[in-house]
């Protein structure tokens, strides 16, 4: 009888085990159809700089990957400089302006009518405006 007992037990164990492993895969299966999703999904962010005395604008315009974003420059923009570009996936979207005067020096980055970062003056010069990517934020 004991026996009886303790093998239901075992493969009631078992059952809810490879059910729960399954319920494991399927979450799984989810996470990484969305991780796919996210880094192939394409989305366009606005740059704007304004100031004087500007001597280059580099921003990430699309191409390179991720980790390695390809960076495009202007020389000597006129000001206020605006540039829409449409980035893919985890791409963080950046715009890092250097000024001869960046006391007046203001970037800024925007999604869907929304400001993602902003930076005035030093901060502008110092580290630019970088922000994380809309599709995963």
């Amino acid at each position: 009888m004991k026996r009886t007992a303790r093998t239901a037990a075992t493969a009631f164990a078992v059952t809810g085990l490879a059910l729960g492993l399954g319920a494991c895969s399927a979450v799984t299966d989810k996470a990484v159809e969305q991780v796919d999703k996210s880094v192939k999904q394409t989305y366009e962010v606005t740059y704007e700089v304004t100031g004087k005395g500007i001597e280059t604008i580099e921003y990430h315009a699309g191409d390179g990957t991720a980790m390695e974003p390809k960076i495009e420059s202007e020389k000597k923009p006129t000001t206020p400089w605006k540039k829409t570009v449409k980035l893919t996936g985890i791409m963080p979207p950046a715009v890092m302006p250097v000024s001869l005067n960046p006391a007046d020096l203001t970037c800024k980055i925007t999604y869907q009518g929304k400001v993602l970062k902003e930076a005035k003056a030093e901060q502008a010069m110092a580290g630019g405006c970088v922000a994380v990517s809309p599709i995963v934020g």
